[in-house]
């Protein structure tokens, strides 16, 4: 081989030993940045970083706490007059659909059609939407409805729903009719029924 051959290929060969140089460093380089992306930055915890979580309800400050309380207690008292008024609606409506039905005399008759007569009747019967089955079983889910299965809101709705009774009577100007007080008496006893299923007493 002549000189000229001979460094020539040296030349070749060192220009092809840098090129791979140069690719193995790029290669390598781009594995590194391949396995920086696919792993990220690395976060190793302190000790102590885990004493440090806090929750707001922590951060809540004592007026704050206050203020929650007062607004607990005002949703309590919202539900109580929501289930009085309710009751109170509830026994004024009864009591409307009984005076109907019992409006026998002719001079009571002139205005109201035997029609709404006898749909108040069967209104007001045993298994009618306004009978004492239906009203008190409506009472009692009402009041179970807002306390849940807790006993002692069970017994603050009882209290609404005599409140309600109580100004459905003033309301109505008077005693409210049989069919109201057969009502109330039922309901009572669903509640009294629940409160032995649970084991307490009324």
């Amino acid at each position: 081989m002549s000189e000229m051959n001979v460094g020539s290929a040296t030349s070749t060969y060192a220009s092809y030993q840098t090129s791979s140089a140069k690719k193995a460093d790029t290669k390598a380089a781009t594995e590194g940045a391949k396995n920086t992306e696919q792993t990220g930055a690395v976060y190793e915890k302190s000790e102590g970083s885990e004493k440090k979580a806090t929750y707001s309800i922590n951060k809540m400050s004592k007026e704050d706490r206050a203020a929650l309380v007062q607004q607990l207690k005002q949703d309590e008292a919202n539900r109580r007059s929501q289930l009085s008024s309710l009751v109170q609606k509830m026994f004024s409506g009864q009591a409307g659909v009984a005076k109907l039905s019992d409006l026998f005399s002719p001079e009571n008759l002139k205005n109201v059609s035997a029609a709404d007569i006898a749909q108040a009747k069967e209104d007001i019967s045993e298994n009618g939407y306004w009978g004492v089955k239906q009203t008190s079983q409506r009472l009692f889910d009402f009041a179970s409805a807002l306390a849940g299965d807790d006993v002692e809101k069970m017994k603050e709705m009882q209290a609404a729903m005599e409140k309600g009774f109580k100004k459905a009577t003033k309301a109505w100007g008077g005693e409210l009719p049989g069919i109201c007080q057969e009502t109330m008496a039922a309901a009572n006893k669903l509640f009294d029924d629940y409160y032995a299923s649970k084991g307490v007493e009324a």
